[in-house]
């Protein structure tokens, strides 16, 4: 790893002996002799630490830890000679990562510099680890889609948002046609591999900002925001397209057409979000009672 370290210190020759000795380590290591340089330096390249005096011209190693902490993604380590003045807890309070008293042992330095490292990449791993974690508690196993858990925590969120911004947001069900017919005729994985290749369909036909889920078995669901219920309309005739233009091939080469059922609704102010799934989804069921490979539109009685 590409370690950049920036040391920041008034005392020059102190400043060139910490940079020559960190050099030494194979860390790409820069110096400066104010705050302002620092901050010059930080704005055009990026550092994994900056080691730093706490008494420097015009503005305070402190200041500069602030700022840092506030503004660039490092870590910092504090220095000072003044004992009485300043204790380790202020330091860590302003966002030291750690705190050293001159007149410093040089040793003692690196040590602390790689312990901060060491923190600094148990810190990223445990990040990417639970953002791999939130990844899997929101979505579907199979499909890669969202799963229906995360639909109603967005769904209420984008419903919120309408309501705040008298914006429209709309609704699509999505049913795939005699699916337990095929899964009973070519098996679950041949199925596993239709409602895969369904759910990449929904989302090269939706919009980036529409959000896709695979609500349970063989249904799918699709939230359009800033969407009406015509647009919303529009966009399942799309799909519908992309289905009848597609050819799904089992893995003995068998060819098969497969079609879904599409219901749409539009969301009104201050409904009941159950009721408006409750709308979407007997929409999708009028589409199958009029022959499947259909789109219908329900729309609620506004109150007045």
């Amino acid at each position: 790893m590409n370690i950049q370290v920036l040391i920041v210190d008034d005392d020059v020759a102190l400043c060139d002996a910490m940079y020559e000795f960190i050099k030494m380590f194979g860390y790409q290591t820069a110096r400066v002799y104010s705050a302002e340089q620092a901050i010059e330096l930080l704005e055009k390249r990026g550092f994994h630490i900056v080691i730093t005096d706490i008494i420097l011209p015009e503005m305070s190693g402190l200041e500069l830890t602030c700022l840092i902490k506030e503004k660039y993604d490092a870590d910092v380590i504090v220095m000072t000679g003044h004992r009485e003045d300043y204790s380790y807890k202020e330091a860590i309070d302003k966002g030291a990562s750690d705190f050293l008293f001159k007149p410093l042992r040089f040793e003692e330095l690196l040590l602390r510099l790689k312990r901060v490292l060491r923190e600094q990449l148990l810190i990223k791993e445990r990040d990417r680890m639970l953002k791999n974690l939130q990844a899997l508690v929101i979505t579907d196993d199979l499909t890669g889609l969202y799963n229906s858990r995360h639909f109603h925590e967005r769904l209420k969120t984008e419903a919120d948002r309408a309501i705040r911004y008298k914006r429209p947001v709309s609704l699509l069900f999505l049913d795939v046609d005699s699916f337990k017919q095929y899964n009973d005729t070519y098996g679950h994985m041949e199925g596993d591999r239709i409602l895969t290749r369904i759910g990449q369909i929904m989302k090269s036909g939706l919009r980036k900002t529409d959000s896709i889920y695979r609500y349970g078995g063989d249904e799918f669901t699709a939230i359009l925001p800033e969407t009406t219920g015509r647009d919303a309309h529009v966009a399942a005739q799309r799909i519908i397209r992309m289905m009848e233009t597609e050819t799904f091939f089992t893995e003995i080469g068998k060819s098969l057409d497969i079609t879904v059922s599409i219901g749409i609704t539009e969301y009104y102010a201050g409904e009941d979000l159950a009721a408006f799934i409750k709308r979407a989804d007997m929409a999708m069921f009028r589409s199958k009672q009029q022959g499947r490979n259909k789109i219908t539109s329900l729309y609620a009685e506004k109150p007045s």
